[in-house]
């Protein structure tokens, strides 16, 4: 494996892997730790097969483009614009989220600190940042990726070492809360915005990206299945919806600073990434004034927080369900458009996913979606 491969696999892997992680022990243990665990192993793997085809819809097309550039490219101006529309809600959710996230963590490292105020804090400095820019931040993707993955597997580690783990904390079957862990597991999991920069980091070895898609897909597999076995296996019923807050309420001072801590520097990083990704798309195709950019960036997920959206899983749920579920729809789509055209560039792999397949993923996007829309709802 030669180093373009490792930071293409460290680029799917980063983007992926973020604060979205935090919220599946909660709904994993509502639905049940079998339920929850086929959740991810079968979402985990529908999103991968997805971004297969994202791949070999770019292997296939001239040029470098992003999600609304294919879009466009292959659904016309209307899939253009519901491709931006889906990205920046699925990022306004995001940043929501984090914002409820990181003060609940700070709160959980300095307890004197009520979590509004923390989440005040965190995003006056994530968003001054994001004015301001960080270059820093934004070519570390190889060594964040790899960090975050470390952490992870040391927190599995420690926590499952704990004399306090137990199997008889994993919870039991809840077929009323079955569909729960959708949304979320399934926000977890986005990161097809990274497959395009992946063909420009494999430069002349793009054969690669076939195989560097799986890696990049499994690694979140196995990690969030055993971060979750791990948290569930101390709190069982009980875990928080934050699930580093239980880690430090029953494993000591220590963890409680170093996994409240991971999470918030996943939440800052993650809320950085997305936040200047949304700022350049409001700059370079809609031409918006750079201030301007930012303040639309910035003051949506700020003025939602402030009007009372406080729960970190409701908001992961619905943005990964309708989201989530409205970007992997339209990239179904773009991958069958781009078969049946002339290809451009004879690409390195093609996915033959049959009519079958292809209506079986779409149709899990779209209940996901109506699912998401109804529970809001109150229905």
């Amino acid at each position: 494996m030669n180093k373009r491969f490792l930071e293409a696999v460290a680029t799917l892997t980063g983007t992926t892997m973020g604060a979205g992680m935090l919220g599946i022990p909660y709904v994993v243990a509502r639905s049940g730790t079998a339920i929850g665990l086929a959740h991810i192993i079968i979402i985990g793997a529908a999103v991968m097969l997805v971004n297969l085809l994202l791949g070999e819809v770019v292997l296939r097309t001239k040029g470098n483009h992003q999600l609304t550039g294919y879009a466009g490219k292959y659904l016309g101006s209307t899939g253009k614009r519901l491709m931006a529309i889906t990205m920046a809600a699925g990022i306004y959710g995001a940043l929501l989220a984090y914002i409820i996230g990181a003060g609940t963590s700070l709160s959980a490292i300095w307890p004197q600190l009520p979590p509004v105020a923390g989440s005040i804090i965190f995003f006056a400095i994530a968003s001054a940042i994001i004015y301001f820019g960080l270059e820093a931040v934004e070519k570390s993707e190889l060594l964040l990726a790899f960090l975050t993955v470390a952490i992870i597997t040391i927190i599995i580690v420690a926590t499952i070492a704990s004399d306090k783990f137990s199997a008889a904390n994993f919870t039991k079957t809840s077929f009323g809360n079955a569909f729960l862990p959708y949304g979320v597991v399934l926000f977890a999991f986005l990161g097809a915005v990274a497959i395009p920069e992946m063909k420009e980091e494999l430069g002349k070895s793009r054969a690669l990206l076939k195989r560097a898609i799986i890696i990049g897909g499994l690694v979140p597999i196995v990690l969030y299945s055993l971060f979750t076995v791990a948290v569930i296996g101390i709190s069982g019923a009980a875990t928080s919806q934050i699930a580093t807050t239980d880690l430090g309420a029953r494993l000591g001072t220590l963890m409680a600073v170093f996994a409240n801590l991971f999470a918030v520097i996943a939440m800052g990083t993650s809320f950085i990434a997305l936040g200047l990704a949304l700022k350049e798309m409001y700059v370079y195709d809609y031409k918006l004034r750079r201030n301007a950019a930012w303040i639309l960036t910035c003051i949506v997920p700020l003025a939602a927080f402030m009007l009372g959206v406080k729960s970190f899983v409701a908001v992961l749920g619905i943005a990964g369900a309708v989201a989530g579920g409205t970007e992997g729809i339209l990239l179904i789509r773009m991958h069958s458009k781009a078969q049946n055209r002339r290809t451009e560039i004879k690409p390195a792999y093609a996915i033959k996913t049959g009519r079958l397949l292809a209506a079986a993923l779409t149709a899990m996007f779209l209940i996901g979606i109506i699912y998401a829309i109804t529970k809001a709802a109150g229905g």
